[in-house]
């Protein structure tokens, strides 16, 4: 056992050795831990200790319990909650509680990746599950900042398209490994586009072109009985 004496010796260690150390924690112990000492703060300042990021909501991006920086490779947001089901509705069909629900969380993940297609380029792992919010072109934008992505997640992202498969040919020049399942705008077209022009790319679908897309109402159903039977009459 140490002794009072023996209390900072930790901190002899060189930056390397804290480094690792620090790296089996997760991100709140990290944070906790660094507020200890200014040696400690500056570990974890230090943008090699983080390579890997894992979020399990859209919440945990308000934190300040991480560092984004040119180290990281993993990026992982996924969402598994009621409240998905929320975020996944059309936005013209959500009632007014809905739609103040969402108002609450519906930029965070698109804010995040802003910051991570300036800050991370060398990024090789992204994972979205459950980012009912995101659309298609903070998707498009990572690919553009991002050239060394190697691999492409995305799960439940409702408002993703087949204009993000059509970006992976034009700039996900080192992807290697995609996956689109239950993205329900996505379509059976799309995908033959991808499997032609790109072979290369394992790609995965599960589900995704077999589910009913979103669709616009039409205007003229929406007008009342009377005003539609004056304007088929006029």
């Amino acid at each position: 056992l140490w002794g009072p004496e023996d209390q900072t010796r930790p901190l002899s260690l060189n930056q390397e050795c804290l480094l690792h150390l620090l790296s089996y924690l997760d991100k709140d112990s990290c944070r906790s831990f660094s507020l200890t000492c200014h040696r400690l703060r500056e570990v974890y300042l230090d943008p090699r200790l983080w390579s890997l990021l894992l979020f399990h909501s859209p919440s945990e991006l308000r934190r300040e319990n991480y560092v984004l920086g040119s180290s990281l490779r993993y990026l992982a947001v996924t969402w598994h909650s009621s409240r998905v089901k929320v975020c996944n509705i059309e936005d013209w069909m959500k009632n007014q509680f809905q739609k103040d629900l969402c108002s609450k969380h519906e930029s965070l993940v698109s804010s995040f990746l802003e910051r991570v297609c300036t800050m991370c380029p060398n990024l090789l792992s992204l994972t979205l599950s459950g980012c009912g919010h995101i659309s298609d072109q903070e998707v498009i934008c990572v690919l553009q900042s991002c050239s060394r992505l190697r691999s492409l997640h995305l799960e439940n992202c409702v408002r993703v398209t087949d204009l993000t498969l059509q970006a992976l040919v034009l700039h996900g020049a080192g992807l290697h490994q995609v996956t689109v399942d239950f993205c329900r705008n996505i379509t059976r077209a799309g995908l033959q586009m991808i499997r032609e022009r790109r072979p290369d790319i394992r790609l995965t679908a599960e589900r995704s072109a077999g589910m009913i897309p979103d669709s616009k109402p039409d205007k003229r159903k929406q007008l009342p009985l009377g005003r539609r039977l004056m304007q088929k009459f006029s």
